[in-house]
């Protein structure tokens, strides 16, 4: 696997050094500073573009812009014209080269800006675009995944209580056994799940990529075991992804959402924490990227979980990350939680993996670990 990031820095690295030396050569002619920076910048830039068109991936959503020439030539435009006024306003006091490297610094930092800005712009507005499609291949209607460790207690009752708040509608439901000590896998088979055993407990991200690709359903939703997203409405869900949303997220912090029973001042603050952190990984807005209550085409579905590599609980960072780089549509749905206080993941735990976590995507990002294969291009959104 190439190291694009590496390739993206060498790139990078080649492009001011020839920013700087074509600025001293056209200086050393007797051209006047402000002119020998204006070639330098144009030299700079149209290599630049030629080098990052032939190195990076336009796909990864960060470096987007490589496909979007205005937006290329706009940019290059306005960060050269600050890279012109600063080193020309300095060089007359002091070195011509300290002079460009302060240029370079501030027209980076400009560069920068408007690069985010427009990759913001273009991202938020393919979710918010709903397609045309026919529906996904699937011999249900809907396929409702429950991850469970250690559930013996309960995974019946909640089984039980999927499939009476969607009766009427031609559900699958799946419980995957994330390497339970207990008998969670037989209790859930006995209450009329199908079962998917993995050998040992690997985590909830492993678990729920495990359903999603074993589901056979139209419309995939996952949900917690212990039902505090209570399973009525998962019809809102799969009504979301039936009205032509690839996906369709709970938010907890939506107009119309309830909680009726609020979370520790820890979890507030580390939950408000971790969604500030995301911005390293995603450039949609999410108020709630941890929210146990997504669901998505069938096709979708396979196409984004075959794509996840974390087993952690930032899966769902991951999970939006694909979204955003597959060009896909999602809606967020208001969602009522009924929290019983019981649930067995400690905060202080988790929380330094995955901020971890956020990282590895990011990096697995530019390294081009989430490419598409050709036989995958016609599920994408682009």
């Amino acid at each position: 696997m190439r190291r694009r990031f590496r390739r993206f820095a060498a790139v990078s690295s080649v492009v001011t050094v020839a920013d700087l030396a074509v600025l001293a050569l056209a200086n050393s002619v007797g051209l006047h500073v402000a002119a020998a920076d204006v070639i330098a910048v144009l030299a700079a830039s149209l290599l630049s573009w030629l080098l990052h068109r032939s190195v990076t991936l336009a796909d990864d959503p960060f470096v987007r812009w490589v496909g979007q020439p205005r937006s290329f030539v706009l940019t290059a435009a306005l960060a050269g014209a600050v890279d012109v006024i600063v080193t020309t306003s300095l060089a007359g006091s002091g070195p011509l080269l300290a002079a460009k490297i302060v240029g370079l610094l501030l027209a980076g930092f400009v560069r920068f800006t408007l690069y985010r800005a427009i990759l913001f712009t273009d991202t938020r507005r393919d979710l918010q675009t709903r397609r045309d499609l026919p529906a996904s291949p699937g011999e249900h209607r809907f396929t409702v995944v429950l991850p469970a460790f250690g559930e013996a207690g309960r995974v019946a009752d909640s089984v039980a209580r999927v499939g009476a708040a969607l009766d009427g509608i031609d559900v699958e439901i799946i419980v995957v056994d994330d390497g339970s000590p207990d008998a969670t896998a037989e209790r859930a088979a006995e209450a009329g799940a199908t079962v998917v055993r993995l050998p040992v407990n690997r985590g909830k991200g492993a678990a729920v990529r495990a359903g999603m690709l074993a589901a056979s359903g139209r419309t995939v939703a996952f949900t917690d075991v212990d039902l505090a997203y209570p399973p009525e409405q998962l019809r809102s869900l799969l009504e979301a992804v039936e009205a032509g949303w690839d996906v369709a997220v709970g938010n907890r912090w939506l107009p119309g959402s309830e909680a009726l029973a609020r979370p520790s001042l820890l979890r507030q603050a580390s939950s408000r924490l971790f969604n500030l952190l995301t911005a390293t990984v995603l450039l949609g807005q999410y108020r709630d990227t941890q929210c146990g209550c997504k669901a998505f085409r069938g096709d979708v579905a396979r196409l984004v979980f075959g794509r996840t590599r974390l087993d952690s609980f930032a899966f769902d960072v991951e999970v939006l990350h694909l979204v955003e780089r597959y060009r896909l549509s999602l809606t967020e749905v208001a969602v009522r939680v009924d929290d019983d206080g019981t649930s067995t993941v400690s905060v202080a735990r988790v929380a330094a993996g995955m901020v971890r976590d956020l990282f590895r995507v990011r990096r697995w990002g530019s390294e081009g670990l989430y490419d598409l294969d050709p036989s995958e291009v016609e599920v994408e959104g682009g």
